[in-house]
């Protein structure tokens, strides 16, 4: 890469302040980008990586301090003055509109597409760059948004962003950009965002898988409590230094120890295979079992359909035998309107209630065990659920699952977005959880999570094709049953 210390930034942030109410989101932030480089941003949930985002996007006015853009060229504060000056951006959150087509979410997003012919020069825009990034992705760029997947919504936002209508954007920041990506489409976008950098775009990277940081990146920033405490080159990190500069501490993840036959522990479900080949599913008392292979080849839809089997009695009142931690908490996660606490409450209403009334004190202990349990950052669990950054509400997800009395639990993804020191606790409430004898049942979308698990089913095409055990779980082993439907 070109030596980048004399260029002009694309960017600069200058004593950034911003707070809300009591809560410092920033507390005096320097962050600038310069052409040509790729920025990884790392931190807790609440470190104040979105907020700063939003200050350099022009979605959010600091309250002290100043951002410029293109060497000091220009300044002021508004979406409108940070996309004139080339700044576009990948939110975890995605913001594509469901009932509208792929082509004419291109359009909301490049105004330059007018006229008579603006609907096949948007489709020819768009196509050709899925095609560039995500090669192979079968996406057919003439149907509604909201019959794509989740991973094929977040590819056509990634897609839109890099696009080239009039003016090439010159800073692309991707917000978790990964989440619903598997590890294929991930490799495929951090190729594509070397290859831009290297042509003198530049990148805000924020992700908290640090593999894809520690890879990618020309220089990693880490912020804590809305503070930049350190920002040096990525080649002056390995992950236990990245984690340990965020100030968390690395812990080894090993294998646990599992009885080494099923014999003697309780089967709880046992599923024929689907689509009529392949391998039958089986889960076992206190098994954590995986659900791995390539993005959209059946793993939630097998997910859904255990939900649905175990759970046909929908009276409220009812102690259910399982529970489901959704992957797409903006979609099927999240009550938007509700505050933290009755989100996380939800599922544990009939043991929260009496003569049909929730008991409002044994609620708030139920939320305040959990807050502290899983650190979600709030200073009041009455604070409306989107007040959280989207690691946060996916914490409260999680803790609705784990606070009710369900002895299954189905996982899909539910630890996208969340920093690496939350996951290492839920990593360990799982695994205590497990040896009182709950079932997890977990579809991830990392490898590192794969190989905590005691058990992993591969899918392709909508059936399972190999099942892995103990030190036969490896991203060799996955990826060959992936592609052949076979183990190595």
């Amino acid at each position: 890469m070109a030596d980048i210390s004399t260029k002009p930034a694309v960017v600069a942030a200058e004593g950034v302040k911003v707070h809300f109410g009591a809560v410092k989101a920033l507390d005096g932030v320097d962050l600038a980008i310069t052409p040509g480089e790729c920025v990884g941003l790392v931190g807790h949930n609440g470190a104040g990586k979105s907020t700063i985002v939003n200050v350099i996007n022009g979605g959010l006015s600091a309250h002290e301090g100043e951002v410029h853009y293109n060497g000091g060229g220009h300044s002021g504060h508004g979406i409108a003055i940070a996309r004139a000056n080339g700044v576009r951006c990948v939110f975890q959150e995605l913001s594509l509109s469901p009932n509208l087509t792929v082509v004419e979410n291109t359009r909301i997003m490049h105004s330059e597409l007018k006229g008579w012919n603006w609907r096949r020069r948007a489709l020819a825009i768009i196509r050709a760059k899925l095609d560039e990034v995500f090669a192979g992705h079968h996406i057919d760029c003439k149907s509604a948004v909201g019959e794509l997947s989740i991973a094929e919504r977040q590819m056509v936002e990634i897609a839109i962003t890099f696009a080239t209508v009039t003016e090439a954007p010159r800073l692309v920041i991707l917000d978790e950009p990964t989440s619903s990506l598997d590890a294929g489409l991930a490799a495929q976008l951090m190729d594509y965002v070397r290859k831009y950098v290297s042509t003198g775009g530049s990148v805000l990277l924020i992700s908290h898988i640090l593999g894809e940081i520690l890879s990618t990146s020309d220089r990693i920033v880490v912020m804590k409590d809305g503070k930049v405490v350190t920002s040096r080159p990525a080649r002056e990190f390995n992950t236990k230094s990245l984690v340990e500069a965020m100030g968390s501490v690395v812990r080894e993840q090993s294998r646990p120890a599992k009885v080494a036959s099923n014999t003697d522990v309780a089967l709880v479900l046992d599923a024929p295979p689907r689509k009529n080949h392949g391998l039958p599913f089986k889960a076992y008392k206190g098994e954590v079992i995986g659900l791995a292979g390539l993005g959209g080849h059946g793993q939630t839809e097998m997910l859904l359909d255990l939900y649905r089997s175990l759970s046909s009695d929908w009276f409220p009142g009812r102690d259910k035998s399982v529970a489901f931690v959704a992957g797409d908490r903006s979609l099927n996660g999240t009550f938007p309107l509700w505050s933290i606490l009755r989100n996380l409450s939800v599922a544990s209403l009939g043991a929260l209630s009496s003569a049909t009334l929730v008991k409002s004190g044994a609620e708030s202990t139920l939320g305040a065990d959990w807050k502290k349990k899983i650190e979600i950052r709030t200073p009041d669990m009455d604070n409306g659920i989107l007040s959280l950054s989207g690691g946060n509400q996916q914490k409260v997800l999680f803790a609705r699952a784990l606070a009710t009395k369900a002895s299954i639990l189905l996982m899909d993804d539910p630890m996208r977005g969340v920093d690496i020191g939350t996951k290492q606790e839920v990593y360990s409430i799982l695994r205590t959880e497990a040896a009182a004898g709950r079932t997890f049942i977990w579809y991830s979308t990392e490898m590192d999570e794969i190989r905590l698990c005691d058990r992993v089913y591969v899918f392709r095409d909508g059936a399972i094709v190999a099942e892995l055990r103990g030190n036969n779980i490896s991203e060799e082993n996955v990826l060959a049953a992936s592609f052949t439907g076979e183990a190595a």
